[in-house]
């Protein structure tokens, strides 16, 4: 590579294989999108994108984009499916990347790196030189936006937001799932989350270590590493970089996360001489309940226990009183409960953080995985016990009685839904989270539920009771997706039904392709035998890219759920109806 080529920002090192549905191939994806939709080699002059007029000189094929760390003026045109706008400059034929941008923004930018293939440049945002009619600058909250990487639609209403990230989903079902269109149902609106503030209950802020103490002597003699001098900055990753920023408070946080942020801050800035490396802080929100005292002569009046604060946790944050209610119209739900909620912190990775989802209670260790936003686990999981069973109206013989929670961690799906059940079966391959499903189904009063823990080898070998034409099974995978050994057991037990819940609705529009199409064309193949979009990659399947058999999938409704306000995170949820017979209509189920 030419020094003029380094120093204009081109790669230099060897690109690791793009993953699929990674941020990386999402946002190839919208580029290439993009480009198609402005037809970059034959503008003129300029050309109207998605309703912004951009200014585009005629293509060169000769020409360099600008060099890096230079200015640029960008259009933005388009919002990625990453939470970054995208647009053209009047002098490059590039795709510029911005972030804290949206569509009708002319701002300006600061190169950074371009892409290996040439096709876009990622920048810096610098200012906005003229605003879209979108944004709206007066609803930040956080000092820190447009530097901090952990947020990116402050400047966006929140119901524009809950509007893009629908148009998420439909984005990766459209270019990620090689199906048809007509497979594919119209997306729901995006469930809103309660809370789009203070709503984060774990934040994990850190620091760097001193200058030189991750060298290779360093690690090798760790005795002979220097402590601190001075106070580094505490706080996340400034946007597009791995440079840590200072960050003092978080609004996105709960207010009990807040003031341990606070404390934990000056707790580090007194004993930092008595670091030698940088280190992470774990923040925590844990609640306890007390009841609140009921007219005894009130026959529908519910006892509430009180769970005492965990070991480890901070000093009480001033209560709330709060009345949680669940939707009039599923009887099955459990009664109300009123209550008052004293909510603390916690440090210690191995503390028990308690969190209430209406009635039930889940202990589970302050450094494991459960959802960060416990405001709207309550409708989360009220929608989907609405939609487990099959309508009365559908064709299907039966209502299922037997649940399988694949991916179960410490057992939200199969307690929440296992008044619905006759039995309920929970697997995951960590051994702690099923000890912590066990205890917690124990804590709520649910019998019917059994967890093991099970890799995707075998998962449904444990299954052998549960009779798949009257079985849900609920897949939430990590934000990879399912592998291929995972969706061909699926396919080959055959459920009644698949539930699918995950943080990354690409992945997942890929896996209910599969499911959809049977797994006859492998990964990556369009139904019909064309090749796949954006994410599908290559057939893998058996015999010529097939996996075999006749059991195919329906998908009955597809939503997204907003757990991240401020953020380009939607969660998906998929639900599908099994359709025996390869040769069925796959058309999408139409609801009411």
């Amino acid at each position: 590579m030419t020094k003029r080529k380094r120093d204009q920002g081109y790669h230099t090192k060897r690109m690791k294989a793009v993953q699929e549905g990674s941020n990386e191939q999402v946002l190839l994806a919208d580029v290439q999108d993009l480009l198609r939709k402005a037809k970059i080699g034959d503008l003129k002059n300029h050309e109207v994108v998605n309703g912004s007029e951009t200014a585009v000189k005629e293509a060169d094929a000769s020409s360099d984009p600008p060099e890096r760390f230079s200015e640029v003026d960008v259009q933005i045109s388009a919002l990625s499916s990453v939470g970054d706008g995208l647009g053209f400059s009047t002098s490059s034929e590039h795709v510029f990347v911005v972030p804290f941008t949206l569509p009708g923004d002319a701002v300006k930018a600061k190169i950074v790196t371009h892409s290996a293939n040439d096709s876009y440049t990622l920048t810096d945002f610098v200012s906005v030189i003229k605003p879209s009619p979108q944004r709206n600058d007066s609803l930040v909250q956080c000092q820190y936006f447009a530097k901090c990487s952990g947020c990116q639609f402050q400047m966006l209403s929140y119901e524009d937001q809950l509007v893009h990230k629908k148009t998420i989903v439909e984005k990766a079902y459209r270019k990620f799932s090689s199906l048809a269109p007509e497979s594919i149902p119209a997306i729901g609106d995006t469930i809103g989350s309660p809370k789009q503030y203070g709503y984060r209950t774990k934040i994990t802020p850190h620091f760097d270590g001193p200058p030189g103490s991750m060298s290779r002597r360093a690690k090798k003699h760790p005795e002979e590493r220097q402590g601190f001098d001075y106070v580094p900055p505490i706080g996340f990753m400034v946007k597009g970089t791995r440079r840590t920023m200072d960050i003092e408070d978080c609004p996105i946080a709960t207010d009990a996360v807040r003031d341990g942020l606070r404390k934990e801050r000056k707790r580090v800035a007194e004993e930092i001489s008595e670091y030698k490396r940088g280190a992470t802080i774990l923040l925590r929100e844990t609640t306890s309940r007390t009841p609140i005292k009921q007219d005894p002569s009130r026959k529908d009046d519910t006892e509430a226990v009180t769970n005492p604060p965990s070991p480890g946790a901070s000093k009480p944050f001033p209560p709330d009183l709060t009345s949680d209610t669940t939707p009039s119209n599923n009887p099955s739900y459990p009664s109300p409960l009123s209550h008052t909620e004293t909510k603390t912190y916690i440090t210690d990775q191995n503390a028990l953080a308690t969190e209430h989802i209406g009635p039930y209670t889940f202990l589970n260790p302050a450094g494991a995985f459960f959802q960060n936003n416990n405001s709207i686990l309550p409708a989360f999981t009220s929608y989907i016990r609405a939609h487990i069973l099959p309508s009365p109206t559908s064709p299907q013989q039966k209502p299922p009685t037997h649940l399988i929670d694949a991916y179960s961690g410490s057992g939200l799906f199969a307690i929440t839904l296992s008044p619905l059940f006759t039995a309920c079966l929970g697997i995951d391959i960590a051994p702690s989270s099923i000890a912590s499903a066990r205890s917690n189904a124990a804590l709520n009063g649910v019998a019917n539920a059994t967890f093991v823990a099970g890799d995707s080898a075998d998962i449904f070998a444990r299954a052998d009771r549960f009779p798949p034409d009257e079985s849900v099974v609920v897949v939430d995978p990590p934000r990879k997706g399912c592998d291929e050994a995972f969706l061909r057991q699926l396919l080959r037990f055959a459920p009644a039904r698949v539930v699918y819940v995950s943080c990354n609705v690409h992945t997942q529009a890929r896996d209910v392709g599969v499911l959809v199409r049977g797994g006859r064309e492998g990964w990556g193949k369009k139904e019909g035998g064309r090749e796949g979009g954006g994410g599908g990659g290559e057939g893998k399947g058996e015999s010529g890219g097939g996996w075999g058999g006749k059991v195919r999938y329906r998908i009955e409704s597809l939503r997204g759920f907003d757990f991240f306000p401020q953020t380009g995170h939607v969660e998906g949820v998929a639900i599908l109806q099994r359709v025996d017979g390869g040769e069925e209509d796959l058309s999408p189920v139409k609801e009411g």
